[in-house]
């Protein structure tokens, strides 16, 4: 029996792949038809552990307060939160004036979204999955896809790149570096959970009660 050729099986990998992304786009569109216009997005669920009083609206100092509470410390912290305030502001804003306070409101946090990314967020600020899987799928070293390394990261990164991009491309940076600082592997790989929460934001109310806040 003659043996499948190089190409065939290329071609067998990416027919599958292909059929994977096109039953989780379906999978997506249907819960995005079903969704309440007042349900939030993923994106705005994502950053929803800074909005401490939960009015919408998240100031500096519940960045500060919150990156601190996730263990950034002071310093880490204090420039998370400078820099994150004075970048991802003014697009939120409702108006043409930047705000004095650079406050970030939530319900338009899906301006914020940013070029040389994922894509893992659409441009209305919900999830989509097919582009959360391709990360690992063409970019992790590790057994079964099952994380990333701190190499498959920087390849990740670099492999996202748009060109003249230089505010996307330090943002990436920025919030890969912050997602590797949070988790924090012992054994130098993040997992594909752990990544998956950061993007719905479910992991940081975890790690924040795992070290005593409330």
């Amino acid at each position: 029996m003659a043996q499948p050729s190089y190409a065939d099986v290329v071609k067998d990998d990416h027919a599958v792949e292909h059929r994977e992304e096109r039953q989780i786009k379906k999978k997506e569109e249907r819960i995005k038809a079903q969704k309440d216009a007042s349900t939030p997005t993923i994106l705005q669920k994502h950053i929803e552990f800074w909005d401490t009083d939960q009015d919408g609206v998240i100031w500096p100092q519940d960045t500060l307060i919150g990156f601190y509470k996730l263990g950034f410390g002071f310093i880490l912290s204090l420039a998370s939160a400078v820099i994150i305030h004075g970048a991802f502001s003014y697009p939120t804003l409702r108006g043409l004036f930047p705000d004095p306070f650079f406050r970030i409101y939530i319900d338009k946090i899906h301006r914020d979204k940013h070029g040389s990314d994922s894509g893992a967020y659409d441009n209305g600020g919900d999830f989509v999955e097919a582009k959360f899987e391709r990360i690992f799928r063409e970019y992790s070293s590790v057994e079964d896809k099952a994380g990333l390394t701190r190499y498959d990261t920087f390849k990740f990164v670099m492999g996202q790149r748009c060109v003249m991009d230089v505010f996307g491309i330090l943002a990436v940076i920025v919030e890969w570096l912050a997602t590797w600082i949070l988790l924090s592997p012992k054994d130098g790989i993040i997992r594909k959970e752990d990544v998956h929460a950061v993007y719905d934001g479910t992991i940081f109310e975890k790690i924040a009660r795992k070290r005593g806040y409330n």
